[in-house]
């Protein structure tokens, strides 16, 4: 028996996955996007990079350069240490490089060249997994990851400037 038309709308607000949603922060880097994107795709720069402070350190066995669907892995640590692997699922030379591991969201890095450098976008995607939304909002981690990503891209900023040209 359908539910009377009165009652269709709350239904469908109570049933509607409350996915969290993609947080994003730019910054403009001064270098160039091929610069920014070598960084990016070596994993062994990843917790020089990291913000957030829960990358620690690339795990053995890594590639020396990420390519699309290359394999790496991270030692991490949220409260008690994992490991964690990932998965090269975005790969456009010094344009945009993104990477997920078994809970389904996206790092995503998109560069874009501009006069006094690189626009450097750096987004966490959960919209593959609506599912985990109301895990992710409880947990905080859409202010979280917005806080780490803006101290991401300010290491990313000191460390193109610190380079060797």
């Amino acid at each position: 028996m359908p539910l009377p038309r009165l009652h269709r709308p709350l239904v469908t607000r109570l049933t509607r996955p409350l996915a969290a949603p993609t947080v994003a922060v730019e910054r403009v880097v001064q270098a160039d996007p091929q610069t920014v994107f070598d960084l990016l795709a070596d994993p062994t720069q990843h917790a020089v990079l990291d913000g957030s402070g829960s990358v620690r350190e690339a795990a053995a066995g890594n590639p020396a350069r990420l390519t699309k669907g290359a394999r790496f892995g991270m030692q991490m640590q949220i409260g008690l240490p994992y490991r964690i692997t990932n998965i090269v699922v975005e790969f456009e030379e010094a344009q945009r490089i993104a990477w997920r591991h078994f809970a389904g969201h996206r790092w995503r890095y998109t560069l874009t060249p501009v006069p006094d450098g690189t626009l450097v976008r750096e987004e966490w995607d959960p919209s593959r997994v609506p599912h985990l939304g109301p895990w992710y909002r409880l947990s905080g981690f859409p202010e979280r990851n917005r806080q780490g990503m803006e101290a991401t891209l300010e290491r990313i900023a000191d460390a193109v400037a610190t380079r060797p040209a």
